[in-house]
């Protein structure tokens, strides 16, 4: 029997995982290939979580924290990779048991995120083990500061000039194809893409700036 029991030594343990592998967003999954045991257990736990009786922070959280772990498990259980793309399915057809549920990646970014919550800072702590996805926080996300954390990811990767490319010469500034794919979730609230990102901006981007998105980097975010 699932047990919400787990949750807090799930909690931990992806935290020392995230400390143990990740550092400035790469992953070292030649590592963890080394030695699954460490992510096969968290894989397992993912399946096996109990959340019926929990708080809606805490699932967030965990959601959270399940899909960044199921990201990498796929990743090393089939590394060497140069890209999650080179497994056909990897987002939308490989089912994983998610807390008692089958479902893809993209069922439980959408479904069990994205739609719930409607928190455009989500897509900055969700990450897809490609080079051009917010850079993987080397830690576990955890309901008591959840939102602290989320505003924290959101400003790191809107405030990097590599993530964010502002081009004051010709007033432009160049978006994430994230701001492309998911623009409902950032102007749901009325405002413009500029507008929501400017919340977390410490230089402002002008109204008046052009919009363009670069070309999405699919190479794996490993180091």
């Amino acid at each position: 029997m699932r047990a919400q029991s787990n949750l807090p030594a799930f909690i931990k343990s992806a935290d020392g995982f995230f400390k143990k592998y990740v550092s400035n967003g790469s992953v070292a999954y030649s590592k963890i290939k080394q030695n699954m045991l460490e992510i096969d257990g968290l894989y397992a736990s993912v399946g096996e979580m109990e959340l019926s009786k929990i708080e809606e922070a805490n699932k967030k959280a965990f959601y959270v924290n399940a899909y960044n772990i199921v990201v990498i498990y796929w990743v090393a259980k089939h590394y060497p990779l140069k890209s999650p793309l080179d497994n056909s399915g990897f987002f939308d057809k490989i089912k994983h048991k998610i807390a008692g549920e089958e479902m893809t990646l993209n069922s439980l970014e959408i479904k069990k995120l994205l739609l719930p919550y409607k928190d455009a800072r989500l897509h900055f702590a969700l990450a897809c083990a490609a080079t051009s996805c917010p850079p993987l926080a080397s830690f576990a996300y955890q309901s008591a500061i959840l939102d602290k954390q989320l505003d924290e990811r959101a400003s790191l990767a809107l405030n990097n000039p590599g993530w964010l490319k502002v081009n004051d010469a010709q007033k432009k500034v160049e978006l994430s194809k994230i701001f492309e794919w998911y623009k409902k979730d950032f102007v749901a609230s009325g405002k413009t893409e500029i507008e929501w990102i400017n919340q977390f901006r410490k230089d402002k981007i002008p109204a008046t700036y052009a919009v363009g998105f670069y070309e999405y980097n699919w190479a794996l975010n490993e180091r």
